[in-house]
């Protein structure tokens, strides 16, 4: 670890310039931005919904400065790959991946335009990863995000399985409908009582 003479460097730990790095033109920026909150367009087949929540600290204060990134599949199950069709999805509106600061919200949340997507193979259920950046921490946070309407494919999830049962709550996000159409509501918690389960990969 290098240190200035006044301090941490920037390689000691993340943040907070990673939110506006990568995700400028959510900031203001005229740069360009490889991924942003639109994860699907209006052309992507599928149920449209928005994935919306806050990154909560220790202390329970929503975090000003974090940055989510989501990855998933498309409606049926299949991650955009180099081959449409194989192993990728034929929806040229749909990129699978996004980004959010929640800096620029009002209320210090994420939110990501997208459509619900379907069960990948495997018996994992329909399922959402989850990566987080935020001031304080030396390298990002794993989770997934599982749907509070998918119950029976939950149950068959290998991966949720393997969560102990009490703290599973922390991996669903609960089917919300809105005068804007429906959303899932999915809220971080870094630590305390209701901390998200996060894996090591």
């Amino acid at each position: 670890m290098s240190r200035a003479p006044g301090g941490q460097t920037p390689s000691s730990t993340v943040g907070p310039f990673f939110a506006y790095g990568l995700t400028p033109r959510q900031y203001g920026y005229d740069l360009a931005s490889i991924a942003h909150p639109v994860i699907a367009d209006d052309t992507v087949e599928g149920e449209r919904i928005r994935i919306v929540g806050r990154v909560f600290d220790g202390a329970g204060a929503p975090v000003s400065d974090a940055m989510v990134e989501l990855w998933q599949a498309d409606a049926q199950g299949r991650y955009p790959g180099p081959n449409p069709g194989t192993n990728g999805a034929p929806n040229t509106g749909f990129r699978g991946f996004g980004r959010c600061g929640t800096g620029t919200d009002p209320h210090s949340r994420f939110v990501f335009e997208t459509v619900k997507p379907g069960a990948p193979g495997d018996g994992q259920a329909p399922h959402v990863s989850v990566i987080l950046f935020m001031r304080g921490l030396l390298t990002h946070a794993y989770t997934r995000l599982y749907f509070s309407d998918e119950a029976e494919a939950n149950g068959r999830d290998p991966v949720l399985a393997g969560v102990p049962e009490e703290r599973r709550a922390t991996l669903i996000a609960t089917r919300e409908e809105t005068d804007t159409g429906i959303a899932y509501l999915f809220d971080i918690h870094m630590q305390g009582e209701r901390e998200t389960v996060f894996f090591d990969v």
